[in-house]
This record gives structure tokens, sequence and C-alpha cells, in this order.
């Protein structure tokens, strides 16, 4: 079957075989399905957050009993080793119980009746945004997607799920597990689309948010379209990064170079926060490089279905490469570290414990470093309680933690005068 203007194609990366064939919809057929996801949101909205919750744990026993067909649609669709596909429904798993946990008091009314003077009564209210149209990427489809269209259900908006042409079952095994755990018709629904429909999408005046992540120059073409829609669209951009990693004098050579080649090579490199850029100090820059290079000769090249394999194959340029550099001082690091139009996260590798002047020195990068995150000794790592965010091309806007949910809501205020 060949490639045509009404269908999409998904091609089997190690095999370079047709493995999926979807359809793209009419822009009329569109139009009924965002026609649907506005009724079904107004329903929805009026539905007990208690109860929204309560299905959020239903779609995750859902979710879990999918894991062995998940694992082998998702080799076949990017390419990942099967060895390392669990590692994604369980950090699915993880995050949604997370979201799930705090999404009562995240979502409950803020009281200020401590600071109330008599016969007033005021209080703000995290109210819906309406329909969500979630743009996925196809690196991690699960564990980006689940950012944006749990926490947008729960708190009471529908979802339109836009998964990549590589791989589209991911939002439809989302929809079908939301599905059987009793989630109402039309509040997650899946949509296949050209980019000139994903625009199209974009600027519709019913399209109250619009959650991205991918390149920097989808980023930019989501934002001109929303630019250009009649009235303010919410749009929430998460564009990857250049990530840096700094391993000061002292760090734990072997436990570094061990973790920062995990970092850099893990998935064939394919993360928005994997490690490409490594200054290692003049002190400990042979060791650590010797030791570096042995480990990654470990890696296997292959067919990702067989379990010796630790590289899948590439699509682009995106991919397992990263450059060594040594410095000599925390300052030249920095300045390095800073030296780029992205700003997702960053590392620095030191034994902070030990030394109160290491403590100081991460101290220093924390406020130094233009990123999202700064972590200490680990890398490549989302943690569902801090926000996920970048600066600078890295994108804007919050995912996860109680911050993920003030981007999927508004804030509406009540000041009551009680006495007259």
């Amino acid at each position: 079957m060949a490639f045509s203007e009404v269908s999409q194609s998904t091609i089997t990366p190690h095999s370079q075989q047709i493995y999926v064939v979807r359809a793209y919809p009419s822009k009329e057929d569109v139009e009924g399905t965002i026609a649907r996801s506005v009724a079904a949101q107004k329903a929805w909205s009026k539905v007990p957050l208690s109860e929204r919750i309560a299905l959020g744990w239903k779609f995750m026993e859902e979710f879990k009993a999918m894991s062995a067909d998940i694992a082998t649609e998702l080799t076949w669709q990017m390419g990942r080793p099967t060895t390392q596909v669990q590692g994604e429904i369980n950090g699915t798993v993880h995050r949604s119980d997370y979201m799930l946990n705090i999404a009562e008091s995240s979502l409950a009314d803020v009281s200020l009746q401590d600071t109330d003077k008599p016969g007033f009564k005021r209080y703000i209210k995290r109210t819906p945004l309406g329909v969500v149209l979630v743009i996925a990427p196809w690196n991690y489809p699960y564990l980006v997607s689940i950012n944006a269209v749990l926490p947008a259900l729960i708190a009471g908006n529908s979802v339109l799920f836009k998964p990549s042409p590589q791989t589209p079952l991911t939002a439809e095994r989302f929809v079908l597990a939301l599905t059987r755990a009793g989630l109402p018709p039309d509040l997650a629904q899946v949509l296949h689309l050209t980019p000139a429909l994903t625009s199209w999408v974009v600027q519709h005046p019913s399209v109250d948010f619009v959650s991205f992540t991918g390149s920097v120059a989808g980023g930019r073409a989501v934002e001109r379209a929303a630019v250009e829609a009649e009235g303010f669209k919410g749009v929430g951009l998460e564009l990857g990064g250049k990530d840096p990693a700094y391993v000061r004098a002292d760090a734990d050579i072997d436990y570094t170079a061990e973790q920062l080649v995990d970092g850099a090579f893990f998935n064939s490199g394919q993360s928005c926060c994997s490690i490409e850029r490594i200054y290692v100090h003049e002190s400990v820059y042979d060791a650590f490089v010797s030791k570096f290079v042995a480990l990654t000769k470990q890696y296997r090249l292959g067919d990702p279905t067989k379990p010796e394999t630790t590289l899948g194959p590439v699509e682009e340029t995106f991919g397992p490469v990263v450059g060594i550099q040594k410095v000599g001082t925390d300052a030249e690091a920095v300045a390095l570290m800073n030296d780029s139009p992205y700003g997702l996260t960053a590392s620095v590798w030191t034994n902070a414990s030990a030394h109160p002047e290491s403590q100081e020195a991460f101290e220093m990068f924390v406020e130094e470093l233009k990123t999202g995150t700064v972590f200490l000794n680990r890398c490549d790592y989302l943690d569902p309680a801090l926000a996920w965010t970048g600066v600078k091309n890295s994108g804007r806007g919050v995912s996860l933690s109680k911050f993920g949910y003030d981007q999927l809501t508004r804030a509406k205020s009540v000041h009551m005068k009680l006495q007259t």
C-alpha cells in the first residue's frame, strides 16, 4: 500500500515495512468531532471531582492490563528495544498515580476566610478550560501524553488527542483504556491529522488550550496558528533541549559515567532531556572518558525485538550522540552549560553530601543555570511531584505537579458581600 493524501502509513523503523495505516478525516468530520467534544465537556464539568478521580484510578487498572500489547506495539511503531519498553509503561502508571493523588487538593477552592473581614466571604475556584488539544510526540508517546491527557480530564476538560503518525496506536490505547474505565463518550477522542488539519484544529474557536510536545519548528507552527486564531488561546510548548552535565573533580567517576552513558543512550538517545553535552573537570577528564567509552562499547545495535539489542533504529538526527569537553573551573562549566538556545534540564555530579564546599558549589549552579530543572547526581528523569518546564527554546508552560493542574484550569474569583 502506498502513501496517499487521504491516509497516513506508519513504517516500522527496523524493517521498513508498513505496520499500520490510518485514514485522515475530512474537515467536516473533524468539525463534528469538536462539536461532540464541546457538548461532552459541558456535562463532564458538572460531574463531582471525586467521581472523575475514581474513574482515573479505573483507567490505571485498564492501562496496566494492556501492558503486554502496548509493549509489542510500541517496539514495532518506533523501534525501542523490547527490554526497555516496560519502563515507559511503569513511568506512565507512576505519573498517573501521583497526579490522581494530588488532584483533590490541587483543584480545591482556595479559601480566604482567615483574612476576610466581617460581612465578606472570598474564595478562588479552579474551573476547567473546556476543550484541550494534546499533540503528542513519538519518542515517549505514553509518558509525555499522560502529563496532559489525564490531568486535563480530571480537571473537567475534554480532550482531543492527536498522536504522532509514527505512533498512532498509542492514542487509541489511551482512549480504549479510558472507555473501558467508564469515561463517557466523546470526552477523549483521537484525531489522526495532516499538518494542515492540525493547524486548523489549533485555530478552531472551540479549542481552548493546546498542549504540544515536539520540535522547535513544530512548536513555532503551533504558536503561529494559535496567534492567528480569533481570541487569545492558551498554548503549552515542551520542545526538548540540548541538556548538559558537569562532572566535578570530586564526583564518583564509576557511578557518574554509568549514569551519564544511560542518560545519553537510553532509547537510542531519543529523549527530550537526554544528555547531549558533558563537561568534565580536567583533573578527572581522562579517567571519566576511559570509563564512559568502555561502557558505551557494551551497547548493541540491532533488531529491537531481540533481547540482546540495547540500541534500536533512529529515524532522525535526534539520537545517541554526545560530546565530552574538558573544563578547568566551575565558572567555565556554568558558562558553557548556559551557552545554548535551550534550557530544559542540566545535571551536576559532585559529592555534595561529604563536602560542604561541594554543596555550596551545587547551590551556585542552581542559581546560575538557565534551565527548568537542575539535577544533582542524576539525569534524564521526570519526578511528577516537580514542575516540568523549560526556558528559552525549550518552550513554556508547566506539566506535572500541582502546577500542571493550574495550566489546565482557570482561576475564578468569588467575592461576596454578605451584609448591606
